[in-house]
């Protein structure tokens, strides 16, 4: 039996040999969501994006952040303007679906969303982000005024399938990531990583990461603020791969690692 430490606020157990997922595990547990369980792309998609907006909310709740670089102020009433960083991919689609929840939740979200694919999907999620009057942006900000006018941003670039190079189309924005003083917030994986490997010396530092499904190899050894979300895994599926993950408590939809 595996030896157990508690760490979270809602004294959830977490196991100390949990498991981390390598790029091909990922890549074959979410083939097996769609093609054995039934799953479709954008129920897992809502899923994810709903989990990485409840995270923010717990690590970041809308009455604590206010202006730029994530300033505390519990007694602002304005509500607290996040950046979404959305790449042309699956992660993308889930940080589209965390600023429609972000914005019931009480935040201000802008994206900006530099390449949108052609499938519908993209395009449905963007026009409901567009009617709940959420704005887009044609060009990412420098670090002094996205410092100056963001709480927080959200790293939604690329997730778990991301292999280098980092396209020339991104280059930029990654740089421009790296300079932001406001706390990011990644979503699975932080962007530019490897996925197994981890940051390198020039790669963005968020403040805090929220693993979908499992945590990524590359967050074995992060210190920042770290929760897990996307609590739809079949025990089946779990056993299958010997996932050594945590279990959520009652209505939970995440978990916070650290």
């Amino acid at each position: 039996m595996c030896s157990l430490s508690t760490k979270s606020s809602l004294n959830v157990a977490i196991p100390e040999d949990m498991s981390f997922l390598t790029q091909d595990e990922a890549t074959k547990i979410d083939v097996e969501l769609f093609d054995e369980y039934g799953f479709t792309i954008d129920q897992l998609m809502e899923l994810a994006g709903l989990a990485v907006a409840t995270a923010i909310a717990k690590a970041y709740p809308p009455n604590a952040v206010q202006g730029g670089s994530g300033n505390v102020d519990k007694s602002s009433p304005s509500a607290p303007k996040v950046l979404i960083c959305a790449g042309p991919g699956n992660n993308g689609g889930d940080g589209l679906v965390a600023a429609r929840h972000l914005k019931w939740f009480g935040y201000d979200p802008c994206i900006f969303y530099p390449k949108q694919p052609a499938k519908p999907l993209f395009a449905a999620l963007r026009r409901q982000c567009e009617e709940m009057e959420i704005s887009f942006m044609s060009f990412l900000p420098d670090a002094t005024l996205v410092d100056q006018n963001f709480a927080l941003v959200v790293d939604a670039l690329f997730g778990f399938g991301f292999r280098p190079p980092v396209r020339p189309e991104f280059v930029e924005v990654l740089q421009k990531l790296c300079k932001f003083k406001t706390p990011i917030v990644s979503v699975d994986v932080p962007s530019g990583w490897d996925v197994e490997m981890g940051p390198h010396a020039d790669s963005i530092k968020p403040a805090m990461v929220v693993s979908l499904t499992a945590p990524k190899k590359c967050v074995q050894n992060y210190k920042g603020k770290h929760f897990l979300g996307g609590r739809f895994i079949p025990n089946s599926l779990a056993a299958k791969y010997k996932l050594r993950l945590p279990t959520y408590v009652g209505t939970e939809l995440v978990i916070r690692l650290q």
